[in-house]
């Protein structure tokens, strides 16, 4: 069986992002649980702020397409937020507003309809002993709500995370690694069930 294709979604890509070295810590541990992970620069699409009046001018940008093209093309999706005034970020609430606005097109689906009844999963990481939890609750409603996502329940908020990764990316401490690999592996699971229903 070929392995789960995870695309990863990191809602910072500073430099410094502890929830992209998260991320690529969550890509290092994928092949073992038998998926393939593979990182999504969401500044990389060069999203402008969501506007009608730039929409109606410009039309959907290349960026919201890619995001499109990137999510349906993945088995399931880890979203991985840090917590932003108590939010997920302008960065990764802008880009899903976009993917919103992807209508259908010959030979490629709306935008929303790349997530409707999706596996997906929840990662935060933050300086903070919270972990960026609030910000990881809400985010699960949104994508719940409004994309339709089959959100698992399953989710780890990586507290004081300046703190928590080696030289070489992973994870110290063997419980925090132990808690992301259970999120993957419930997701996983959820993907694979979808996937033999055909």
């Amino acid at each position: 069986m070929p392995p789960i294709r995870l695309l990863i979604v990191p809602g910072s890509v500073r430099a410094s992002s502890l929830n992209l070295r998260l991320a690529r810590c969550v890509q290092q541990l994928a092949p073992a649980l038998g998926m393939a992970g593979s990182v999504l620069d969401l500044r990389a699409l060069d999203l402008p702020l969501y506007d009608g009046d730039w929409e109606d001018q410009h039309g959907v940008p290349a960026g919201a397409l890619a995001l499109r093209d990137a999510l349906d093309a993945a088995d399931a999706v880890l979203w991985v937020t840090p917590e932003y005034n108590g939010f997920p970020t302008p960065l990764m609430f802008n880009a899903l507003d976009w993917l919103s606005r992807v209508p259908a097109s010959v030979g490629q689906v709306a935008g929303v309809a790349t997530t409707t009844n999706k596996p997906a999963a929840l990662l935060s990481a933050s300086s903070g002993p919270g972990g960026g939890l609030r910000a990881m609750n809400l985010l699960r409603q949104f994508l719940q709500m409004n994309f339709a996502m089959l959100v698992v329940p399953q989710q780890f908020a990586l507290g004081r995370a300046q703190e928590a990764f080696d030289d070489a990316g992973a994870l110290s401490d063997p419980r925090a690694a132990d808690a992301v690999k259970a999120v993957l592996a419930a997701t996983a699971t959820l993907a694979k069930a979808l996937r033999a229903q055909g």
